[in-house]
């Protein structure tokens, strides 16, 4: 379970009745096969971004479900692992947005360390069965950190990337808070909205307004 500063806010959870059938859930389908990502990856979003210092949130639906991808950041692959179809429409959009040299590799850590909390709504998949852990308890956790982001006193940008992402705009303080939404960067759908959107750069606008340093968001 997490370590770090988001502990406390979120250790309530573990008590609860769907936390528990969850991990007999899980302990389940890793007795019968693979499930991404790693045990040790699960919840490296929460790792690599405290929650003191939570600047950006981006919400994703599931982990990738082929060998080697998922390591625990929505849309994030390690190095060495081909970008798929969706971080390539990222990386283009971040390249038109920002003027960003597009990175030789999908690694995000370099947002995750200053701030962008990347985090699926599920945060397991059986290998090669795409939404096969959805509605198991993981949107329960997950929307209980959104809730904790939300609460924040600081601004926070929301970056909500398609229909089941935007769904969650409902539980957003949009007094305090600022939300970035679009069709999700798919190749389905990159072309219906998501191209042109700049969420980078008007993230770092809204981020410099309420007085809060803007991400770095070249990777190199």
């Amino acid at each position: 379970m997490v370590k770090t500063d988001w502990n406390p806010l979120l250790r309530d959870q573990l008590q609860q009745d769907y936390w528990r059938a969850l991990q007999a859930f899980l302990d389940q389908e890793r007795c019968q096969g693979q499930v991404f990502p790693p045990a040790g990856d699960v919840f490296a979003a929460l790792h690599l971004t405290s929650y003191a210092n939570t600047k950006v949130l981006i919400l994703g639906q599931d982990p990738y479900h082929g060998p080697g991808q998922a390591h625990g950041l929505c849309f994030s692959v390690r190095r060495g692992v081909p970008k798929p179809p969706s971080l390539k429409n990222i990386f283009k959009e971040l390249a038109d947005d920002l003027g960003c040299t597009i990175p030789p590799h999908g690694n995000l850590e370099h947002w995750a360390c200053q701030g962008v909390l990347m985090l699926n709504a599920t945060l397991t998949v059986r290998a090669h069965k795409a939404a096969s852990h959805q509605r198991r308890g993981w949107e329960t956790f997950t929307d209980r950190v959104i809730e904790v982001v939300n609460n924040k006193p600081e601004r926070v940008v929301f970056i909500l990337w398609g229909a089941s992402a935007r769904k969650k705009r409902t539980m957003i303080d949009l007094g305090r808070h600022v939300v970035i939404e679009s069709p999700h960067p798919s190749p389905l759908s990159a072309h219906n909205g998501f191209f042109g959107t700049r969420p980078f750069s008007r993230a770092n606008e809204a981020l410099i307004e309420a007085g809060r340093g803007p991400i770095d968001w070249q990777i190199l």
